[in-house]
């Protein structure tokens, strides 16, 4: 986990980026972090966004925030492996972001499957 190095002042957002799915039950489980989000850290302004199939996109979740105030931004790719979408198609939407907002500062973390900490708790589910 990394630390907070965000000045004061700063208002923060938090944007969940996930796949997406037809299926409506398949954003259950993103929008139930996003809301654990809001019960431990109030502060920070959290959106959910998706890549295809779903809305809204990246894009519109980060204007969203945007016209809130916020001009810190930490993307989260809710990805468990990173495949074409998390190497390719995401530093590709990043750059536009940055272009299209300039005066918000933009972090991009790993993609989730890459944490140890989701790592170790996975192993601890697969053997519980």
């Amino acid at each position: 986990m990394q630390p907070d190095t965000t000045p004061a002042g700063t208002q923060r957002g938090t944007i969940l980026f996930a796949h997406g799915s037809r299926d409506p039950l398949w954003r259950k489980p993103i929008e139930a972090v996003a809301d654990h989000i809001r019960k431990i850290a109030p502060d920070v302004l959290v959106n959910c966004a998706y890549l295809e199939l779903s809305v809204p996109d990246l894009p519109t979740s980060a204007a969203e925030l945007a016209a809130r105030g916020v001009n810190a931004i930490t993307v989260v790719p809710l990805f468990l492996g990173v495949g074409k979408h998390a190497r390719e198609d995401l530093p590709v939407i990043m750059a536009q972001l940055k272009i299209n907002h300039p005066h918000i500062s933009f972090n991009l973390r790993p993609a989730v499957g890459e944490e140890p900490l989701l790592i170790e708790l996975m192993a601890k589910i697969a053997i519980s």
